[in-house]
């Protein structure tokens, strides 16, 4: 495929016309602006952005790129359509997807009566299930229903930033492409062959959905990075030599860890020092909206457990894992013993099991704090898994163990399950039945 039309000539359109002009492709660009379909087919960017001038005159130079205001000479004449039209949000937050749709029934306007596949992808910053929902709905009810088995769709949001834009196109994070069609995911992989770049294929609402959190990841970022920079002159110390030092940790701070969906955090130091640290800053007169609100996002989450669980109308209640992760009898601030109180109180009949949350195994401060803070939780515990089994209606997996696991393989259909490790034990097996 060497066709491609590209919809909205603003910054990702036009960064995206031009790098698909000099990959080789035969490019035409579309846009509804005369001035920017006049700037783009003298040579000259629309927009400010290193190296894009110099790159546009020579594709355009070249023969490669044309750009147009007709969206029927752009589908004619293509066999593959990029959608960059910008998707601006109002005061309260709701995008405004008129551009969207209006391109997309323009499309399907000109492809009414044809029999030939036509790819198009979106290329815009859209919420999870629009591309379904707008692109494709609005495209087959102007080019009809007998279009849809020749209408291949896909998302494939862009990861550019300004200032090195040419830059983040040839050698982005990954390329991500979402589509449910094999033959429309090879295409795609064939146009990116040559740039530097993990290639990842996903569902449609998945790739969607993966670049509004990476813009949101970002964002808390920058308010993480400032309000540590508060934090670090207010004790007086370097905030750049903090963080220089906070990003070589490769493995807990800037990586993978933390970063799987499952349930609220715990322990001896997670709550303990961000107390601390939120009750110094305090009292130093320093704003923290970010750090302040970690506690009562954890709060939340324990929250909607108990939640959960209560509205189920189950009586008999099997918890298994008490300690604040997997692999450790440490129930301090444990978001498992907070439900398992708030069970309790509201006349609900638990009981638990725990290897390691053994009161004949527990010592030091592990066995003082269950005898002298939670003793009324010590008589709950089960032996084994069988009097677990054979006591609960509803099951509650705290924790990602393979013995949980095995365990779970024995449960019956009629056992309802909640798993607050959102199906982070291997092989996910009960997940097909969570409540």
């Amino acid at each position: 495929m060497k066709r491609i039309s590209v919809f909205g000539l603003g910054y990702v359109g036009c960064v995206s016309a031009a790098c698909l002009a000099d990959a080789g492709f035969d490019v035409i660009g579309i846009d509804i602006n005369d001035e920017k379909v006049d700037m783009i087919n003298k040579g000259h960017s629309p927009i400010i952005e290193p190296g894009l001038d110099e790159l546009l005159a020579k594709v355009v130079g070249e023969g490669k790129l044309r750009a147009t205001t007709s969206c029927e000479e752009a589908v004619i004449n293509s066999d593959l359509a990029f959608i960059c039209v910008g998707t601006p949000g109002d005061e309260r937050g709701q995008l405004r997807l008129n551009a969207l749709k209006n391109v997309s029934r323009e499309i399907g306007q000109v492809l009414k009566g044809s029999t030939k596949p036509y790819t198009v992808v979106v290329r815009s910053t859209v919420l999870p299930g629009t591309t379904q929902s707008i692109v494709t709905s609005s495209l087959l009810a102007a080019a009809g229903e007998i279009f849809r088995p020749f209408l291949k769709m896909a998302m494939n949001p862009e990861f550019i930033r300004e200032g090195c834009a040419l830059k983040d196109f040839a050698n982005p994070p990954f390329t991500l492409v979402g589509s449910e069609d094999e033959d429309t995911e090879t295409v795609l992989r064939d146009i990116y062959k040559n740039v530097d770049a993990p290639y990842i294929q996903t569902n449609l609402k998945t790739a969607e959905a993966v670049k509004y959190l990476c813009n949101a990841y970002h964002a808390l970022k920058v308010c993480f990075a400032n309000e540590a920079g508060d934090i670090c002159e207010s004790f007086g110390i370097d905030a750049l030599e903090v963080l220089r030092i906070f990003c070589m940790d490769t493995k807990l701070n800037i990586s993978d860890a933390y970063l799987r969906p499952g349930f609220a955090f715990g322990g001896s130091c997670l709550p303990k020092d961000l107390r601390a640290l939120l009750y110094a800053t305090h009292h130093a007169d320093v704003s923290l909206p970010l750090f302040e609100s970690i506690l009562p996002s954890n709060e939340a989450q324990i929250d909607q457990a108990i939640t959960k669980v209560l509205s189920s109308g189950k009586k008999r209640i099997g918890i298994m894992g008490l300690s604040f992760k997997p692999d450790t009898d440490d129930l301090r601030e444990s978001p498992m013993v907070r439900l398992v109180e708030a069970f309790i109180g509201k006349g609900l009949d638990v009981r638990i099991l725990d290897k390691n949350v053994s009161i004949a195994k527990l010592t030091g401060a592990n066995r003082r704090y269950i005898v002298e803070e939670i003793p009324h939780i010590a008589s709950l515990m089960c032996d084994d898994h069988q009097e677990l089994l054979a006591h609960s209606e509803l099951l509650v997996i705290g924790n990602a163990t393979q013995e949980n696991e095995e365990i779970l393989e024995q449960v019956g259909s009629d056992c309802q399950l909640v798993d607050l490790t959102r199906g982070t034990v291997p092989g996910q097996i009960y997940n097909r039945r969570a409540a």
